[in-house]
């Protein structure tokens, strides 16, 4: 991926080192605390949550989740250090999201696109959807319109899932930006406002269909990104493609207890999270992604 041509973003702000942490009177320092459910084990629910949430209790469905945090996290520092590669690959990557967004915004649809930030944190962070940890993984908090993001995943991306390559990175980022767009649409709202009058399974269905749409999403970016600035290189697709593979949810339950059970399903087969990314990446338009509406998911 010709990634050095990308701009770099000025929304990042990094809260490594311990800038992420969330102070309350007192001098102690009150977290969420994360509760099973579901009927899911909880070995599944890690490694589900490890790989690309909306936010985590919207990952852990209706089984309990995350306390919200009662005052807004500490601030962290403005921009990338220099000579940190991973995290300048991560404001590249962003920066050139919102370039391309920002386009397909106005072109597509008549709309203002307004950019999300990326907060690089290590460890622990606190946002406006509760307390994460590192073993979260990335994801998006709609409560803030930010997305988070330990660098250190990509290692676990390649070695782990067995999805090497800075595409497959760079689809990470784009995956969770796409969770954004959903928010600046309205989806996210109107998923969530059903979701609650909901049995489980047609919750977890919903949850499918809402993270298969910010594949599309991703997608749609990469297509319209290397159209405009010739930002792939021979293999990027490749690589983007066996990242979605590499984090199905069968995948990960057969993976993880030898078989799998569909109804408990929150983000889609392999084969599905492959075959919507696939479809943005050639159409390269917004309503080419309505999951929502698909005759097969």
């Amino acid at each position: 991926m010709r990634w050095g041509r990308m701009r770099e973003s000025s929304n990042v702000e990094d809260r490594r080192g311990g800038g992420g942490m969330m102070r309350y009177p007192g001098g102690g320092m009150r977290v969420g605390r994360v509760v099973g459910g579901g009927g899911i084990g909880t070995i599944v629910l890690v490694l589900i949550a490890l790989f690309l949430g909306v936010d985590p209790s919207f990952i852990l469905g209706g089984g309990g989740g995350y306390v919200q945090p009662t005052n807004v996290p500490s601030a962290g520092r403005q921009g990338v250090p220099e000579g940190d590669t991973q995290a300048e690959f991560a404001s590249r990557v962003l920066g050139e999201t919102e370039d391309t967004w920002s386009a397909v915004f106005q072109d597509q649809l008549g709309q203002t696109y307004r950019d999300p930030k990326l907060v690089l944190f290590d460890g622990q962070v606190a946002s406006a959807c509760g307390y994460a940890s590192s073993a979260t993984g990335p994801f998006y908090c709609p409560g803030d319109q930010q997305v988070y993001l330990d660098t250190s995943f990509f290692d676990e991306l390649s070695q782990r899932f067995g999805a090497p390559g800075d595409f497959a990175e760079a689809y990470v980022i784009a995956h969770e930006v796409g969770h954004h767009v959903q928010t600046l649409l309205g989806i996210s709202s109107q998923v969530s406002d059903l979701r609650r009058q909901s049995s489980e399974a047609d919750a977890n269905r919903l949850s499918v269909m809402t993270e298969l749409q910010a594949d599309c999403f991703a997608g749609v970016w990469a297509k319209n990104a290397d159209e405009t600035r010739q930002v792939l290189e021979q293999g990027d697709v490749e690589e983007g493609l066996n990242a979605a593979a590499a984090i199905g949810d069968d995948r990960l339950q057969r993976q993880s207890r030898g078989y799998v059970t569909p109804d408990s399903f929150t983000h889609g087969t392999s084969e599905q999270r492959v075959r919507w990314f696939k479809t943005g990446m050639q159409s390269g338009q917004v309503d080419s992604c309505d999951t929502f509406n698909a005759g097969q998911l």
